[in-house]
């Protein structure tokens, strides 16, 4: 198939009519599970997406961490909802510590087990991505279709773990158990807003991202890139919204008064998705599966020997790697 941003007029016909089947085949498929399947207007062929110039900021340390090949996943929130369990109403994918859930505590999670490489036993996870033309495993549970997040859940191809610098400044440590949110899992009901973070992608035009559903060229894969917080008011691990103790700089990278430039996190999330086939994320019921309602968590379970490894490799303008 021809690059989309060289297509001929003819191809454009072809690519505008299949997606018009794929959105139409969703569309049938909303049924009785009311908000199961998006609207055709959320979804966007990546050519009409705009590049994007995003600030360079030298200094990375990437953790392996694996798939979640052990399927780990569930419908808590241990972030957001700790304690309640099915509070998320959406099913959520796990890399990292392996024993995440409601019921999570400091101590538990530090006495875990974990995915990642260096022994790294942080919590990070984001909601499921499914086919929604399909039936799921969890068709009738907290979570699944109980929760109108209906079809068979993808997993994902590929999933990137890494710390950036900031483009203005030296990073300080991530106080251990530090609890963060990325974007907003009520988007649709809030309007959209300034907590969107989703930044929906292909991987062979990895500069242009949007809010919306992307549909890719044949063969090109899927991409999903959470990127966190990173201004800390230098004393709490959370605060009562879990947002207004790490907090995002300006455009440029500068952090507001009183806070402190602190690693990056950036989670990068691929999928190998059939080709014509609709997709979502799983959301509350009400967010009607939006792709700007994408969210993903993190709970920094890092000792504090590695947290300064992480550091001190990115204030040297160093690209590390854990080992797995």
């Amino acid at each position: 198939m021809p690059e989309l941003s060289r297509r001929s007029p003819m191809t454009l016909v072809v690519a505008v009519a299949v997606a018009l089947v794929v959105l139409g085949a969703a569309a049938i498929l909303v049924g009785t599970s009311e908000g199961s399947t998006p609207s055709g207007d959320q979804y966007v062929d990546i050519a009409d997406v705009p590049v994007a110039h995003d600030p360079a900021a030298a200094g990375s340390f990437t953790i392996e961490c694996g798939t979640n090949e052990q399927r780990h996943l569930n419908a808590d929130n241990p972030v957001m909802s700790p304690g309640i369990p099915a509070g998320a109403h959406h099913t959520h994918e796990y890399v990292g510590n392996t024993t995440s859930d409601h019921r999570s505590t400091n101590e538990s999670l530090a006495a875990a087990s974990s995915t990642c490489g260096d022994d790294d036993r942080s919590a990070y996870f984001w909601p499921v991505l499914r086919l929604t033309d399909g039936v799921g495993h969890d068709a009738h549970a907290n979570g699944g279709g109980a929760h109108g997040n209906t079809g068979e859940v993808v997993p994902p191809r590929q999933v990137r773990v890494s710390y950036h610098g900031n483009p203005v400044s030296k990073v300080l440590p991530m106080p251990r158990f530090l609890r963060m949110i990325t974007g907003d899992p009520m988007a649709f009901t809030h309007d959209h807003g300034d907590r969107v973070r989703a930044r929906w992608s292909c991987a062979n035009q990895p500069d242009r991202h949007t809010t919306k559903y992307p549909l890719c060229d044949d063969g090109a894969d899927v991409v999903r890139t959470f990127e966190f917080a990173s201004c800390w008011d230098g004393g709490n691990a959370d605060s009562a919204s879990h947002r207004t103790h790490v907090v995002f700089p300006s455009a440029a990278g500068i952090c507001p008064a009183k806070t402190f430039p602190v690693p990056v996190l950036r989670l990068t999330v691929t999928y190998d998705l059939p080709q014509g086939r609709p997709f979502a994320i799983d959301s509350f019921p009400e967010q009607h599966r939006d792709p700007a309602s994408d969210h993903a968590m993190f709970i920094n379970v890092m000792s504090v020997a590695m947290m300064s490894d992480v550091v001190r490799c990115i204030n040297e303008a160093r690209s590390c790697s854990s080992a797995h």
